[in-house]
């Protein structure tokens, strides 16, 4: 693993977080080879697959946890050398690890959290007891992952979510937290969000409209490929300090991912193109 990760930097979760089934972690290599083409640059694998439990969040967390502070470490380094990491993760749940690391070491950037669902759920809200329903609740610091939290809500966008449960939505409603729907405005409703400041971008790829990759779960009523291709050419327009793309499932080993990753290509591109 090299510390000198140049401009951009790509890594491969290879580690189990929450997983229900593999096609998460296939997925993940499915898309690090598309990344890898895109950007030019070989991925960094990072953990290792391991059986799934089928557990409840205290359970899958504490197996995860060694890979998710192997994967903290790598965006540490990377970020602590000037360089943009790019991760292909097989579930939200590998954020709990990555975000805290992005939030302190810049407290300028905002993240930016594509996704169908709300992920801020905590131990004493889930109902499913789903380890990446919690995802973006433990950066924002409203449970102890042990992983760190930073995030403020005012830092935090959440873009595309349309099946939130009610202590989402009530906690959408009552903190600084920005939600920005689909819609036909959606890209210039996130540039106004974000007002200019350093980006790092998350994505679910059930954000999308279902049918368009696999994920495992399809939420009715979400973005198309063009919608994400303008979101990221709006947030192309700030720096781009990283991106990290999950929750693509791969069934058969070949599926194409050649669209997302030219709706990505405005993130990609200015996350490489970092001085």
């Amino acid at each position: 693993m090299t510390d000198d990760p140049g401009r951009v930097a790509l890594v491969q979760f290879t580690g189990t977080a929450g997983d229900r089934n593999p096609d998460g972690a296939a997925g993940a290599r499915l898309l690090a080879r598309a990344l890898a083409a895109r950007l030019g640059v070989e991925a960094v694998p990072v953990g290792r697959e391991r059986p799934r439990l089928g557990g409840t969040w205290d359970a899958e967390l504490a197996a995860a946890r060694t890979d998710l502070e192997a994967v903290a470490e790598r965006f540490r380094v990377v970020l602590a050398a000037g360089a943009a990491p790019v991760a292909a993760i097989n579930r939200c749940a590998v954020a709990l690890a990555t975000v805290p690391v992005v939030a302190q070491a810049r407290a300028d950037a905002v993240v930016v959290w594509f996704d169908g669902h709300g992920d801020v759920h905590t131990p004493a809200t889930t109902t499913s007891g789903y380890l990446g329903g919690l995802a973006l609740a433990g950066p924002l610091g409203l449970w102890a992952s042990g992983l760190g939290a930073g995030l403020t809500p005012d830092r935090a966008v959440l873009v595309g979510a349309r099946d939130l449960d009610p202590p989402e939505r009530a906690l959408v409603d009552s903190t600084a937290l920005t939600l920005v729907p689909p819609g036909p405005d959606v890209a210039e409703a996130v540039a106004v969000a974000v007002a200019g400041r350093p980006v790092f971008v998350h994505v679910d790829c059930d954000v999308l409209e279902p049918g368009i990759v696999p994920t495992e779960y399809d939420v009715p009523g979400g973005l198309s490929l063009e919608d994400l291709r303008r979101c990221c050419a709006a947030l192309a327009r700030t720096e781009v300090v990283g991106v990290e793309v999950g929750e693509v499932e791969s069934r058969t080993g070949d599926e194409n991912l050649t669209g997302l990753v030219d709706a990505l290509g405005p993130v990609l591109d200015a996350a490489g193109a970092r001085p």
